[in-house]
């Protein structure tokens, strides 16, 4: 444990240091007199596209607390009760059905996971669109939508089936059970089980959801994991702020990893309508939190892999700023539940902004007013670190040999100019407005891909 708080120092005196250079150096320019006072139209117009750069600074100031604030290197998580004492948990994967063996070895692998590690009163569920033909289990349950099953709203796709779970004669659960949502790739860890242990045995949230890494066991590509390491940064830091400090989802929730009470989920439920059938469980989080509800980050987690192309890439967020786009327009969440959401929508769409930005002092001689200059440059360093961080917590690198290391390191460091990615996404998602197609990443190397 003191090794994983000393990571933390480091982590901490790495960033504050990389951050406050970089706004000294920016302070020291302009206190020696070498910005411009009197400002040409084409310096006015460079700075007003500057500015689109800080719709990313409420969510960057997030991502810094959290990383800063509390433990960025958490060792094993410890139980804080007895297994035994736990409510029934209901792990749930939903699945289309495409990759019957990609969930069979999950199932079993997950199956063992939850012995392994305690967990007592448990089941896995698969919730399908076509029969898997999973092991005759006591622990395990399958179940198939029918075909000709429609939600009162004309919710499709995930949220179809998750709320077929919710109807009367399907759901076996108490009100006051538990259900772990999975994606059809999603492994269980050690850590992951005690988290949710330690979440379900305090009660006190309703809802939860905790870390994903994506570079565990096989790397399919690298280029792809590197890209998601983000994402890490983004759970350990904005995720953790925003549940730890707020217990609200004021930046959403992603779509796996998350836990939820049985009677609270029922309640809020997921048939909302076609417009919440893409980001169904942002949709969710932010109705249940327009409820009142109230939410926490769980310690400990869990395994899933990046797309395996850079088209599926491409195409995956192509269809999270779909479904973000259905959720900021929907008039059933009110305004004060979605600023927050919108503000990452739209700082999505003007990423390709940010990159032109971070490119034109090495092309034309700028100056950037102060006070667009400063929380500018806040927003780059924070990016750039995330970036860096999130692939140094993501990959095992005791499992590499010296060459791997070093190759992956010179990775890491280029890891910022993946969100060239993402803006590459933003830019296609625009010419792309076919909303309601629900495009799934191969989930198997090799496996083409289709559109639901």
């Amino acid at each position: 444990m003191v090794g994983y708080k000393i990571k933390h120092i480091l982590h901490c005196c790495v960033f504050l240091t990389i951050l406050i250079g970089a706004l000294k150096v920016r302070i020291n320019r302009y206190l020696s007199g070498n910005d411009r006072s009197d400002y040409s139209s084409f310096m006015i117009l460079f700075n007003c596209i500057k500015l689109v750069t800080l719709i990313s600074l409420p969510q960057m100031l997030f991502c810094f607390l959290g990383l800063i604030m509390y433990d960025a290197f958490p060792g094993k998580v410890k139980l804080k009760g007895s297994p035994l004492l736990a409510p029934f948990i209901n792990i749930r994967v939903v699945t289309r059905g495409d990759y019957p063996q990609l969930v069979k070895t999950g199932v079993k692998r997950n199956l063992k996971t939850c012995m392994d590690a305690g967990l007592k009163n448990f089941q896995i569920e698969v919730v399908s669109d076509k029969p898997i033909g999973l092991m005759s289990h006591r622990r395990i349950r399958e179940l198939v939508v029918p075909s000709e099953y429609q939600t009162k709203t004309g919710a499709l796709f995930k949220a179809r089936k998750l709320q077929y779970c919710l109807e009367d004669g399907v759901n076996k659960l108490a009100d006051h059970d538990w259900i772990v949502h999975l994606d059809e790739e999603t492994l269980l860890t050690e850590n992951s089980i005690h988290g949710i242990l330690n979440f379900v045995l305090d009660g006190k949230h309703p809802f939860g959801q905790g870390l994903i890494t994506y570079a565990n066991e096989t790397v399919v590509n690298w280029i792809t994991t590197v890209a998601d390491s983000v994402r890490v940064a983004d759970d350990m830091g904005k995720l953790r702020f925003q549940f730890f400090m707020f217990h609200r989802p004021l930046f959403s929730m992603k779509g796996s990893y998350v836990v939820t009470q049985a009677g609270v989920e029922k309640r809020v439920s997921f048939d909302n309508g076609l417009d919440s059938s893409i980001a169904e469980v942002c949709f969710f989080a932010l109705k249940a939190d327009s409820l009142g509800y109230t939410f926490n980050f769980i310690e400990g987690e869990m395994w899933e892999k990046s797309p395996f192309t850079i088209s599926d890439f491409i195409q995956q967020r192509i269809r999270w700023h779909h479904g973000y786009d259905l959720v900021v327009i929907s008039n059933l969440i009110p305004l004060k539940n979605k600023i927050f959401v919108a503000i990452a929508y739209f700082s999505y769409y003007t990423s390709p902004i940010t990159v032109l930005c971070s490119f034109f002092p090495f092309i034309i001689d700028l100056e950037y007013h102060i006070l667009i200059d400063l929380p500018a440059t806040f927003v780059g360093i924070v990016g750039v670190y995330s970036h860096i961080y999130g692939s140094i917590k993501s990959f095992p690198f005791e499992n590499y040999s010296m060459l791997s290391s070093v190759m992956l390191i010179i990775l890491i460091l280029f890891s910022p100019l993946t969100i060239i990615l993402e803006a590459t996404a933003s830019v296609c998602s625009l010419f792309n407005r076919n909303y309601y197609t629900f495009y799934v990443v191969n989930k198997v190397p090799s496996v083409v891909n289709h559109k639901d």
